[in-house]
């Protein structure tokens, strides 16, 4: 491939070895003979791996440099009607066995995890393009979920109601129990390809619920070897299955089939109003697009302020739904942000996720490079300035700031989903707010300020569904409960715990006393 100047660590460091991710022999009976030598992953259904239906498979290439890294099974509907029927019959004995089975499970899970976290690291690495210390981080994150399962639990309990207060129903008591909604539709996306997924899977399986779960089609290989943990783990077959395909096909028929009962599904706004359609009226757990706003405030400590929104924008190539957008900053301090934040942007080089060094890798491929870079042309078209980078080379976009960003540029609107800085001047506190809250999204925000009734004032009056002060927005292992307040941004809640209350349904009985 032709290396941009800007990216030289391509030159320097990138092995004359192909690109392959490390399979011990645990992972054997994910695999069929493939070509040459190319790993093909199966379809995990009803406890076997297994080729699709349709014998057909798509490849996996690295954003590193293109490579074809794997094949993945191009399932189709009779694959995913397989997988439906397969939970749907593994159903009711799952969601009988006592709950300590079920979290024993999850422990071994957790254990196999830890032996097999190099490979983890490398799929993540390899198919995805994070740094080796990002993946990591994912990894740990789902070792630590499968860890606090025992806190999620904690919330799968009942109340006593004593029925005389009210004369009607004197003479009875009523017991609301919470039970498993049933089958749960896990649909994860790509920018953490094992972790959210994981916790989606983790908290429904606890609660007693069997999943059919789709990897994304970008980077499916870490979520098939999550299925070979569980299975390992001893999870009993038919109660997750895993299976990898066009999204607009199997993500349709996931949600609209009858023996699905919730879907809980992460991505782009587009997909999950097409999953909402689909589904009619069933549970639904949608977390969608951000665009979140970090407005600093006239007193704010700038060195933090700079060093966190610039790690909010550009951390795993900006592409996190919690990613920092746009840059809110009040006139006062507006040109000593600009001239720190072009400083601080120099530390985060970008190239082979490999390198050392390197802070930036690509991004999931070269359409979505593309597309930031679209973002960046058209802001600078309606009169940004381009303080550095701007410019995309095959999946890799550099890590860009942007300043004076009009409020007419796209950029400011939408999710850019990319390692971009977009700084927009606003005169005080009020406009920062009425161009925080213009937005279609409400994920996530920030406000800087050294002023406790500021930040609380500005906390409030945001219209989202998380708030960070003195920090860029994250969502980490979920302690807190994170999702969307508007519909752009979607419904329900995430987080340990409140994951529980998604994959649970209520079930009063009332008795006689």
């Amino acid at each position: 491939m032709n290396v941009p100047q800007w990216a030289p660590y391509f030159v320097e460091h990138v092995s004359d070895e192909p690109l392959a991710v490390e399979l011990p022999d645990r992972f054997a009976p994910l695999l069929s003979e493939g070509a040459q030598g190319l790993p093909t992953f199966q379809l995990y259904i009803d406890g076997e791996w297994r080729p699709a239906g349709t014998g057909e498979t798509f490849e996996v290439r690295s954003p590193i440099d293109g490579s074809l890294i794997a094949r993945v099974q191009k399932g189709g509907t009779d694959d995913v009607k397989a997988a439906i029927a397969s939970a749907a019959k593994a159903r009711s004995g799952f969601a009988l066995m006592p709950a300590a089975e079920r979290l024993a499970i999850c422990e071994r899970a957790g254990e196999i995890l830890d032996q097999s976290a190099s490979t983890f690291v490398s799929a993540i690495v390899v198919n995805l393009g994070k740094t080796p210390e990002q993946a990591q981080s994912e990894v740990k994150a789902t070792r630590m979920r499968l860890g606090l399962v025992r806190e999620e639990v904690r919330k799968i309990f009942g109340e006593y109601l004593p029925g005389d207060w009210i004369p009607d129903t004197v003479g009875k008591s009523g017991i609301v129990l919470r039970e498993p909604v049933g089958t749960v539709a896990t649909v994860g996306p790509f920018n953490y390809p094992l972790f959210l997924s994981a916790s989606k899977i983790i908290p429904a399986l606890a609660a007693g619920n069997t999943v059919v779960a789709k990897a994304p089609s970008d980077d499916p290989l870490p979520l098939l070897l999550f299925g070979r943990v569980f299975e390992e783990a001893g999870l009993p077959p038919g109660v997750l299955n895993v299976v990898t395909g066009p999204g607009g096909e199997i993500g349709e028929l996931m949600a609209s089939h009858p023996d699905i009962s919730m879907i809980s599904f992460t991505g782009s706004t587009g997909a999950g109003h097409s999953m909402a359609a689909a589904a009619g009226p069933k549970p639904l757990h949608l977390e969608l697009g951000g665009n979140a706003a970090a407005i600093i405030l006239a007193d704010a400590d700038l060195d933090n302020a700079v060093e966190k929104s610039v790690l909010g924008a550009f951390n795993n190539a900006g592409q996190r739904c919690d990613a920092v957008s746009r840059v809110l900053v009040e006139t006062p301090i507006y040109d000593a942000y600009v001239e720190a934040a072009a400083k601080e942007a120099d530390k985060w080089p970008v190239g082979d996720p490999r390198a050392e060094g390197v802070r930036v890798g690509p991004m999931v491929n070269e359409r979505a490079a593309t597309r930031v870079n679209e973002l960046v042309g058209d802001a600078v078209g309606k009169g940004a300035k381009l303080l550095s980078g701007g410019e995309a080379h095959a999946a890799y976009h550099q890590p860009t700031v942007l300043v004076d960003v009009p409020l007419d540029a796209d950029i400011v609107w939408e999710e850019t989903f990319g390692p971009v800085l977009a700084v927009v001047r606003v005169d005080d506190t009020d406009a920062a707010l009425e161009v925080a809250n213009r937005s279609r999204y409400g994920l996530d925000s920030a406000v800087f300020t050294t002023d406790l009734d500021k930040a609380w004032h500005v906390a409030r009056a945001l219209q989202c569904g998380q708030v960070h002060v003195n920090d860029a927005p994250k969502h980490g292992v979920g302690h807190f409960p994170f999702g969307g307040r508007k519909p752009d941004s979607g419904i329900g809640r995430e987080g340990l715990g409140y994951s529980i209350d998604e994959c649970t349904v209520l079930k009063t009985v009332v008795l006689p006393t």
